[in-house]
């Protein structure tokens, strides 16, 4: 069978399951046009593979990742008979340490604020467009693509939500927004109205729907303005999914200080992020050491209890 159609037929039926995300599909998709769309499936080789899993950089968690998903595709393929074995390398390396997220305090994201609205240079985003970006990105922790992807109809500010639709995971769900965040919108929305409900909510200057490779050179100047960065790899963080990594450490860190019950609002959050497992968000609860330390002063605090009781 033809490599292209199967990586089709494959994503059609885990999207039909409802597991499907739109990275690994876009996986799948580069390999077949790296293999070749003539090709045959029975016909790749396990050197073929093992170049499109090298790329042309050092090895990462992005070479695990692409593993992952042709092992998850090649069980497809062999479970049904269109290949007799999978050609995917036996001797895998060991993972590289995880990627730690740049958590943003107060004082970056007021300085990051400062630098948009200081920023002289004109280009094709106007300054209110990328401050409303980043107060959205930040305030409902929203990823880059669904942000930009907002049109008019998806902002109802008279009820405070955002529809954000056919996310990471091709669901669909409604994120409540605060007072702050809804009037930045408002604002934003009364100085760039549209008639039509399909127009992108976030514009260029002119017109047309902000894109991604924009946003993050436009962002990429700011941070360098605003001097926030990592230590241990500037080039690359905070990236603008940084915000959304803030909001959620944040949250929890706001909750162990109000004495909320933390494991009982992870599912909560869980949904507004957009998750597809309570796993995901669990992994916020170890990302600063703010947080450990609200995290280990509850933990005192119930220890001190108990031993009264006793």
């Amino acid at each position: 069978m033809n490599l292209s159609q199967l990586i089709e037929q494959y994503i059609a039926f885990r999207k039909s399951l409802g597991e499907i995300q739109q990275t690994n599909a876009q996986t799948l998709r580069r390999f077949g046009r790296f293999i070749g769309r003539a090709a045959d499936v029975v016909e790749v080789t396990s050197e073929q593979v093992n170049a499109f899993l090298a790329g042309q950089g050092q090895r990462t968690l992005t070479w695990h990742h692409k593993l992952g998903v042709l092992r998850s595709f090649y069980r497809y393929a062999v479970s049904r008979d269109y290949v007799p074995s999978a050609p995917l390398p036996t001797v895998i390396p060991k993972r590289p340490p995880s990627f730690v997220p740049y958590i943003f305090s107060q004082d970056d994201l007021r300085r990051l604020l400062q630098a948009v609205d200081s920023d002289p240079r004109q280009s094709c985003l106007e300054s209110m467009t990328l401050h409303t970006i980043l107060l959205v990105l930040y305030g409902a922790g929203l990823r880059v693509g669904e942000a930009i992807m907002l049109n008019d109809s998806d902002v109802d500010l008279q009820a405070s939500l955002l529809m954000v639709r056919q996310t990471k995971f091709g669901k669909t769900r409604l994120v409540p927004v605060g007072a702050k965040l809804r009037e930045a919108l408002a604002q934003y929305a009364a100085r760039f109205e549209t008639a039509a409900p399909d127009a992108p909510f976030f514009k260029k200057r002119g017109g047309g729907r902000v894109n991604q490779s924009t946003l993050g050179c436009h962002y990429r100047r700011l941070r360098e303005r605003a001097g926030i960065g990592s230590a241990d790899d500037a080039r690359y963080q905070p990236r603008l999914h940084d915000l959304r990594h803030s909001f959620a450490v944040h949250r929890l860190t706001s909750w162990y200080r109000q004495g909320a019950d933390v494991q009982k609002l992870l599912p909560q959050l869980s949904v507004y992020l957009g998750h597809v497992s309570i796993r995901d968000t669990q992994v916020y609860l170890s990302m600063t050491p703010e947080l450990l330390h609200e995290a280990g002063r509850r933990f005192e605090r119930y220890v001190a209890q108990e031993v009264r009781h006793d």
